[in-house]
């Protein structure tokens, strides 16, 4: 879809769940001692979708 189509609150939406997608940090990994190394809310374009 194309940018100019997409509602503000619905970019902001995107945005913050783009944001929230990220790999557990490397001091979390060290700190824990590599007993977290997974994110639980982790999300994959190709598998979870987002209900926006």
């Amino acid at each position: 879809m194309a940018n100019r189509r997409k509602s503000l609150a619905r970019k902001t939406r995107l945005n913050r769940a783009t944001k929230s997608n990220r790999r557990v940090p490397s001091w979390v990994m060290q700190r824990t001692s590599r007993r977290v190394t997974r994110h639980p809310k982790r999300r994959s374009w190709h598998r979870g979708h987002l209900h926006l």
